[in-house]
């Protein structure tokens, strides 16, 4: 009842271009007019930019991120058939997972403010920030199991797409990380449920910095960090973002789904940083020098070296 009291509100203050009073909200809600400040004040501590003005009403000076509002602006096929925004959970990655293991159709995606338990690649710790975003999406694509990589690097595709208008100098770096200036911007975890032959679920991970830390950067990440409204040079609204992302992994899942693989990797190569560099790849045991000159359909990157054409699956890439 509360989350829709609070989107009504937004919704109101969103398309009306005068202030809105507290009695007509009361009016609408059934509440007080006490009520209705109450909802005010969750939503302004959640980040609403509202204004209150002695005897005429409510003002939103910017769109704020829920589920009505994001709805309203996905212009989706495959993705959207369930908004769920939280404000703190362990992981969305491993939320979403159970959801589809209790029988949650394709298209959830699961928003949160703060993960407490959020993971990276290799069992790193991925931390989310109330500066940051932490989403999750669930697919069920009919694909064989060792296909599913393909997915990992479409979801970087649809990254790219839709947050270099923000970050000119964004570049994907193999295996799943966004990169600007030389620092990391985004990350992607996908995990899945399969047989043999069959896959069940598919969860995409994606957290995206979004403005620099209030009390800086973790001391134990790393690498060096960058967020996007620096990289951009200008404050920037979560739910367009969002709205701008989803847009365009949607779009990029509905091609892959029509014609394969084949664009996705041509999309991919043209953004990686290291498309045809000289770079060194930590495999866990050492490091492997080379040329990156093509990415497999599994996702392996292939390395001219010294000893010929090497498949890397996994690791840490360095450009030198």
């Amino acid at each position: 009842m509360h989350n829709k009291a609070r989107e009504h509100i937004l919704g109101r203050l969103s398309i009306s271009s005068v202030p809105v009073s507290g009695d007509l909200l009361a009016v609408e809600l059934g509440l007080s007019r006490t009520g209705v400040w109450k909802h005010i004040q969750v939503l302004k501590r959640g980040g609403a930019r509202i204004e209150a003005q002695s005897g005429k009403g409510y003002t939103l000076h910017a769109p704020v991120l829920t589920a009505g509002q994001l709805q309203a602006r996905l212009r989706t096929s495959h993705l959207g058939s369930r908004l769920l925004l939280v404000e703190e959970t362990g992981s969305t990655n491993r939320d979403v997972m159970r959801l589809a293991e209790q029988g949650e159709a394709e298209g959830l995606v699961m928003i949160a403010g703060r993960q407490t338990n959020g993971r990276g690649r290799l069992g790193r710790c991925w931390h989310t920030m109330p500066e940051s975003l932490a989403v999750s999406v669930l697919l069920r694509p009919a694909l064989p199991p060792e296909q599913v990589p393909q997915l990992s690097l479409l979801t970087a595709v649809a990254l790219h797409d839709a947050l270099k208008t923000y970050a000119p100098d964004l570049r994907i770096k193999w295996p799943n990380d966004l990169m600007c200036h030389g620092a990391k911007l985004a990350g992607i975890l996908t995990e899945m449920r399969a047989e043999p032959g069959s896959v069940h679920a598919v969860v995409l991970g994606f957290g995206i910095n979004l403005s620099p830390p209030l009390n800086g950067w973790p001391a134990d990440i790393t690498q060096p960090a960058i967020d996007l409204a620096t990289a951009s040079g200008a404050a920037l609204s979560r739910l367009e973002v969002l709205a701008s992302v989803l847009n365009a992994l949607d779009h990029w899942y509905g091609l892959y789904l029509q014609q394969g693989f084949g664009a996705v990797r041509d999309a991919w190569w043209l953004a990686h940083a290291a498309s045809d560099q000289n770079v060194r790849v930590h495999d866990g045991r050492g490091y492997i020098h080379g040329v990156a000159r093509r990415l497999d359909y599994d996702g392996a990157l292939l390395l001219e070296t010294e000893q010929g054409m090497q498949r890397i699956i996994a690791g840490d890439l360095e450009i030198l």
